[in-house]
C-alpha cells in the first residue's frame, strides 16, 4: 500500500502507465475514425468497442488517482503519440482506394504510357489551366500502389502537379495485378483486373 502513495509511483509509474494506456487508447481511436470515412462499418464499431473498454478500465481508473503535474503530462503526452502512432499504423496498412489527378502543361503521352505499362488505369482530357492548355490524367488506384504512381510521375514528368483523394467506393476499373504476381512473372498472362 506505501508503493501506491510514493513520490516514485506517483511521479514517474503512474505517468507512464496513463502515458501508454493513452497511446493505445487514441491509436486505436484514430484508426477506428479511419475506417468509418473508409467504409469499413464492421471494423469500426470493434475498434471501438475496445477504445471505450480501455478507457473505462484503464484511463479513466488511473486518472482517479492521478496527482500533480507528471500524470497531466503523461496524459497529454499519451494523446499526442497516440495520434501520431494511429496515422502511422493506418499507413502502413495503406486501405483504401485513392484517386490521383495529375495535371501538366507538357505533352502527356509518355507519362500516360508509362502509367498503362504499369498496369493502371487512366483516363485522360485535355483541359485549360491558367497559362494556356493541359493535360489531365486521372487513375484510381489501391492505396498501396501509390508509391508506384507517384515514382512514375517523378521520373517521367517531375514537374507535374498532382493530387491524390481518397474513395470512398469504386463500382470498376483497371488496376494492377499484385506486386507478388507481378514477381511470379504472371503479369504477361494477367496484366489487369476488374475492380470490385
Amino acid at each position: 500500500m506505501e508503493f501506491y502513495d510514493s513520490d516514485f509511483f506517483n511521479y514517474l509509474v503512474l505517468p507512464v502507465i496513463i502515458f501508454l494506456s493513452r497511446i493505445v487508447d487514441v491509436s486505436i481511436g484514430t484508426l477506428r475514425i479511419v475506417f468509418i470515412s473508409r467504409g469499413k462499418k464492421y471494423l469500426a464499431p470493434v475498434l471501438g468497442f475496445f477504445e471505450v473498454l480501455i478507457w473505462i478500465v484503464v484511463v479513466s481508473k488511473v486518472m482517479q488517482d492521478a496527482v500533480g503535474l507528471p500524470a497531466y503530462i503523461g496524459y497529454a503526452a499519451g494523446f499526442a503519440m497516440g495520434n501520431y502512432i494511429g496515422m502511422l499504423i493506418e499507413e502502413k496498412l495503406a486501405m483504401g482506394i485513392v484517386v490521383i489527378r495529375i495535371i501538366t502543361a507538357q505533352a502527356a503521352m509518355d507519362l500516360r504510357k508509362a502509367l498503362t505499362d504499369e498496369g493502371f488505369g487512366i483516363t485522360a482530357i485535355d483541359a485549360e489551366g491558367a497559362k494556356g492548355k493541359v493535360d489531365v490524367i486521372f487513375t484510381t488506384v489501391p492505396r498501396q500502389d501509390l508509391p508506384v504512381v507517384v515514382s512514375v510521375i517523378k521520373r517521367i514528368q517531375p514537374n507535374a502537379f498532382y493530387s491524390v483523394e481518397d474513395v470512398k467506393f469504386v463500382s470498376q476499373g483497371v488496376f494492377p495485378v499484385h506486386k507478388s504476381y507481378r514477381q511470379r512473372g504472371i503479369k504477361a498472362v494477367f496484366n489487369w483486373r476488374i475492380g470490385k
